[in-house]
């Protein structure tokens, strides 16, 4: 029996509202942006590629992105195998926690680092974390362990252990049974992990800018100096074309090698054994131990400096967040209520739209369902300085002016958000038994009042999971906000943070710290609500 599925009009409707959304808001500003990138704004690829200090920050973003992932790989394997291969108390605690740093915006990230550098004394020498490669590829680390653990660890989990236990009886040791049965079965989990975090790293922004200052300068932060200080729209549109196209060849390598792991090998529900013996209990334990603690650390120093205040504890910084220092235009105070304004209407959009488009998902037809779901994975892939720049380029002219509004923010970060709603929805709408609408239709009940009284209430959840990210996302985005927040009244917690930290003194940098305690709270608070609920976005 067919799907039940409404009528052709309908249909038509369902897929055209969502895909024009992401035409104007999207595809148009990065075409422009391909447009100039490509010499019609007078600047050639020869030209910027003639640079120097061009050249330098494309190699510098490449191979810091490669060794990012490198020690990324290195530092969060022995959690992951641990994780994988054991059963222990706290075993979903500490997959939980581990999370937590790569869902704090990246300014958190940033004044975390600087707060640690600021305690345990790493302000100069070779492993200084001011200004130095050193905190960028540290910074690089903390934020990326967790996609290493979930991606090669969620897999490795399943993975049937019956091959190893063969190999272990004909005589092979522990670690030639490793590298001969168990690393070949994990090398599409590990390479999707490769490359989910050297897109990250590659792509890199707030981390770079704060933490490397003007020395570390990679192709995000030279498109920034070059569209806002300098205001040579040519060569950043150039440096974003180059950006684009990385970043698009990382997402397609990524989607092939997610498509290898479907049915690539024999599954189990879970593999973790029970802890035996004293050295297997002593290994596991530091795995878990010594991980944690260096995730902890950054997170740590940051609570302790915010509340560091005449020699000892106290909240004078908080306090003094609701007064506007003379450097930025609205107070913090202010700026948390302009972030929690704009992550609101950003969330309600997303929702609105990445409902639109998961329902267009879910009743089309297979083949227009599908290209409807990766059209909505492409703001996922882009950078979101290339995102802020093309909108800055496309809505400059006439009615569609609107570089100066404060609509500029939400709608830019509302497309960072639709995937997440897009992706947490469209899958409870393909697991309806089509029999349901089916009976209502019979009953002659409209498309649209099956729409309202079966699929609705089923996704409600599913719904308010996607609502959570997109708020979440909405409220740390800086890349994109950098280029559409310029007015002044307009400033969010993560513009504010990045021009605190930007300024000297001990009581700027407090508050910096402070603030940025408060914006990991909000944005913790908003995922640890959503876990909850059980459902897996990404």
């Amino acid at each position: 029996m067919h799907a039940w599925r409404p009528r052709n009009a309908v249909q038509f409707g369902l897929v055209a509202g969502p895909l024009f959304f992401l035409t104007f808001f999207f595809l148009w500003p990065v075409g422009e942006l391909l447009v100039r990138g490509l010499g019609a704004d007078g600047t050639s690829v020869g030209e910027v590629f003639g640079t120097a200090s061009i050249r330098s920050a494309i190699w510098f973003t490449f191979w810091q992105a490669a060794l990012s992932t490198v020690l990324t790989l290195v530092i969060a394997f022995p959690l992951t195998w641990a994780l994988s291969n054991f059963s222990f108390v706290g075993r979903r605690v500490v997959r939980a926690a581990v999370s937590v740093p790569f869902v704090l915006p990246t300014v958190v990230v940033a004044g975390a680092f600087i707060a640690t550098a600021d305690r345990v004394g790493m302000d100069d020498g070779p492993f200084a974390l001011a200004g130095s490669v050193f905190a960028i590829l540290v910074a690089h680390v903390f934020f990326n362990v967790a996609v290493v653990v979930r991606t090669v660890g969620s897999y490795w989990s399943q993975l049937s252990i019956d091959d190893e236990h063969a190999a272990r009886m004909l005589g092979a040791s522990t670690v030639r049974t490793f590298f001969t049965v168990t690393l070949p079965r994990l090398r599409p989990a590990i390479a999707a992990a490769v490359a989910i975090v050297f897109l990250f790293t590659f792509t890199s922004f707030a981390v770079v800018l704060i933490l490397g200052s003007s020395r570390q300068r990679t192709i995000e932060t030279e498109i920034f100096r070059y569209a806002i200080s300098r205001t040579d729209f040519g060569t950043a549109a150039v440096l974003s074309v180059v950006q684009l196209v990385t970043v698009l060849v990382l997402v397609i390598v990524n989607q092939r090698i997610r498509g290898r792991l479907v049915g690539a090998d024999r599954i189990t529900l879970d593999r973790g054994r029970p802890l035996r013996g004293m050295r297997q209990r002593v290994v596991v334990g530091a795995a878990v131990v010594v991980t944690m603690l260096l995730l902890a650390v950054p997170v740590l120093s940051l609570v302790d400096q915010s509340l560091q205040s005449g020699g000892g504890w106290s909240f004078a910084h908080y306090r003094a967040l609701a007064d506007r220092p003379p450097f930025l235009t609205v107070s913090p105070l202010r700026a948390i209520g302009n972030s929690l304004f704009f992550a609101a209407i950003a969330a309600f959009l997303a929702t609105a739209i990445g409902g639109w488009a998961a329902v267009a998902i879910a009743f089309s037809r297979r083949s227009i369902g599908r290209l409807v779901d990766l059209a909505f994975l492409l703001p996922l892939g882009t950078s979101a300085v290339t995102l802020g720049f093309g909108v800055l380029l496309a809505f400059d002219t006439g009615v569609l002016d609107l570089r100066q509004s404060w609509v500029m923010i939400p709608l830019v970060q509302s497309l960072v958000g639709v995937p997440f709603v897009t992706r947490a929805v469209a899958p409870v709408l393909l697991a309806i038994d089509p029999h349901l609408r089916e009976a209502a239709s019979s009953l002659g009940a409209e498309p649209r009042r099956v729409l309202r009284d079966i699929d609705l209430p089923i996704a409600r959840r599913a719904i308010g999971v996607g609502a959570g990210f997109a708020f979440a996302v909405s409220l740390g985005e800086f890349g994109a906000t950098s280029f559409v927040g310029r007015r002044p009244d307009f400033m969010t917690v993560p513009l504010a943070i990045a021009r605190l930290l930007s300024q000297p003194g001990q009581q700027i940098r407090g508050q910096a710290m402070a603030l940025s305690v408060i914006l990991m709270v909000l944005t913790t608070a908003v995922l640890l609500t959503l876990d909850r609920s059980d459902r897996t976005v990404l």
